[in-house]
């Protein structure tokens, strides 16, 4: 649980696909949990346990499973980037995603590959950002990514502390690159910003978050990789930078409808601030990489 002390009754896991919300006097779930079947390790050894705790509401705020189906086509992006992908599948043999906690597969000496595809990767979800939380309308908001983890397990070479290691097939995520982007092998959205209402658990809005330049214009708006999060104003705006789109965005709280972007020089890698300056008006500040940006609230 993360933020359980500043967040009243609620928590979130990071690099996780689910947001657990609980009673903070009691650590109950207050929606509900189900231990659900989840699939078993082939690791000589290993004994994953059988079920994990999936909470009941609200659903997965990112990707947790893959099928075949999932894989980026001509139609979602551009035939390059399908191709790409495709082969990227084919020269790995494939990948396999058994659902949400898919642990990695086996390979054995001299037998075919085995990659397992993970999702949420080893970045998220959501990351380092955490989460926002409006106690007036009690919405939470928390950015993630869609980044899938290729990797397998192998025996270790000699010397090794551990009979086993983790391998990957060349690449460490489920993405090609294109141009000067990483563009993920999935459809998209590969980054969102959703709002949840912790009153009923559900969804309050869910967008893409973050658009790809390389596109046409008509499928730019897919969502980008993620890593710090949002905050919110007493007026109802949501500020986040996050995205590998090198923007800064304001939103309305209530519908996610983007008010104003801004470029920034690069990455904004951090949560924004916000605070009254010494003339009495507002700011909103943040970081873009090695530079802190500045912007006046009017």
């Amino acid at each position: 649980v993360q933020n359980g002390r500043t967040i009243p009754a609620l928590g979130v896991t990071t690099k996780s696909g689910y947001l657990y919300i609980l009673n903070r006097e009691t650590g109950r779930p207050i929606f509900g949990v189900d231990e659900r079947a989840v699939p078993k390790s082939d690791v000589p050894g290993e004994f994953a346990f059988a079920t994990q705790p999936i909470p009941v509401k609200p659903p997965p705020l990112a990707r947790v499973a893959y099928q075949p189906g999932d894989l980026v086509t001509a139609d979602d992006t551009t035939p390059e980037h399908a191709r790409a992908c495709a082969e990227l599948v084919e020269k790995i043999g494939g990948v396999y995603n058994a659902g949400p906690f898919t642990p990695w597969r086996y390979r054995a000496e001299g037998a075919a590959p085995a990659v397992t595809l993970g999702f949420p990767g080893g970045l998220g979800g959501a990351n380092w950002g955490g989460t926002a939380f409006d106690p007036a309308s009690r919405l939470l908001l928390v950015a993630t990514q869609d980044v899938g983890a290729l990797g397998s397990i192998e025996k270790a070479k000699a010397g090794s502390p551990l009979p086993y290691e983790k391998t990957t097939p060349g690449r460490a995520t489920f993405d090609v690159r294109i141009g000067d982007t990483n563009l993920p092998c999935q459809k998209p959205p590969w980054g969102r910003l959703s709002a949840i209402n912790t009153s009923t658990g559900d969804f309050a809005w869910q967008v893409p978050l973050g658009i790809t330049e390389q596109l046409p214009p008509e499928k730019q708006n897919t969502g980008r990789p993620v890593l710090a999060g949002p905050i919110i104003t007493a007026s109802g705006l949501v500020f986040i930078a996050s995205t590998d789109d090198n923007r800064f965005r304001a939103l309305d709280l209530k519908t996610g409808r983007e008010m104003w972007v801004a470029k920034l020089p690069r990455r904004g890698n951090a949560d924004p601030i916000t605070y009254q300056g010494r003339d009495g008006k507002q700011y909103v500040a943040v970081v873009a990489t090695d530079t802190l940006m500045v912007y006046r609230i009017q």
